[in-house]
């Protein structure tokens, strides 16, 4: 039966398997953008990576809100929908640190490296966002 998760129920479900997110962001003029994201948990606080001259970088440098949609589409289907105002740091070592943990989770310790290698070079950015608001539905058909 569909019920609204707890908590722990949501966190749980955010950090599950390699399910990417469907991270939403602002347009300059005022249009929604929408791009997959490799994500983390860290505590309170979602992480991401992504260049600086990417749209959604360049979007949320100029408006730091943001929506990111997770779903499970397998019966009896669930999904949770974090809203939040992201925080920008280009800081060398910080953005290789969570590339390298973003990449363990998504392609496997043995690849951790070669990915925070990657993705952990100067116009990458780590993106920090304050968790406002999480609507999380799970057994939607159950």
């Amino acid at each position: 039966m569909a019920h609204t998760m707890t908590k722990n129920e949501w966190q749980a479900f955010l950090s599950e398997g390699t399910r990417t997110g469907k991270l939403a962001t602002v347009r300059a003029d005022g249009s929604p953008h929408l791009a997959p994201v490799w994500f983390l948990l860290d505590g309170d606080e979602l992480v991401f990576n992504t260049g600086e001259d990417t749209v959604k970088g360049r979007n949320l440098a100029r408006d730091g809100r943001l929506a990111l949609c997770v779903d499970d589409e397998r019966p009896p289907f669930s999904f949770a929908v974090v809203h939040g105002r992201a925080e920008l740091s280009d800081d060398l070592a910080a953005v290789r640190h969570w590339a390298t943990r973003i990449g363990a989770r998504y392609m496997g310790e043995d690849r951790a490296e070669e990915y925070g290698a990657r993705n952990g070079v100067p116009g990458e950015l780590l993106v920090r966002v304050r968790i406002d608001k999480v609507v999380a539905v799970a057994a939607i058909a159950g």
